[in-house]
């Protein structure tokens, strides 16, 4: 482990904007840095929290998160976004985001830390499985926009 990565929440649109390259490393659809704050803005309504590893200004690494309760799981977090530089990955930052969302998940008394992959990310699933995650079901979705899944 790295110390001295510090980990930190970003709260503002300014920090927002110092995430978007590497969040769009995960996200290649998103392409507006405004877009992007203002997504942030309105998922933070909903519980979204970004957390950031970083080292002096730089932002390395990206965990999006939030609580939520459902009738499967009860109180949980979810892993929305979960994302390191290109140039680090494999360094051990990845592990530390996921880590430090799994405490903020036993701090709060979940039940479950929930997060979705897809099928085509083999790396990404066995990254997964080595960090304690066990595969529990599919994920199902249909686009009802068919312009805007063609974009992703």
């Amino acid at each position: 482990m790295n110390t001295s990565i510090m980990l930190k929440e970003l709260d503002t649109p300014d920090d927002w904007t110092r995430a978007f390259d590497v969040m769009k490393q995960l996200r290649p659809h998103l392409t507006d840095a405004a877009a992007f704050i203002a997504q942030v803005r309105r998922q933070r309504e909903e519980g979204y929290r970004l957390l950031a590893a970083c080292e002096g200004d730089a932002i390395l690494g990206l965990a999006g998160y939030r609580t939520q309760t459902n009738l499967i799981y009860g109180l949980f977090v979810y892993v929305d976004d979960l994302v390191v530089d290109a140039n680090l990955q494999r360094s051990g930052i990845g592990a530390q985001l996921l880590e430090a969302v799994r405490q903020i998940a036993r701090d709060v008394h979940c039940a479950h830390f929930v997060l979705d992959t897809g099928l085509h990310m083999a790396l990404a699933q066995r990254f997964y499985y080595r960090n304690g995650l066990l595969a529990r079901g599919m994920h199902f979705v249909e686009p009802l926009n068919k312009a805007t899944e063609a974009a992703r």
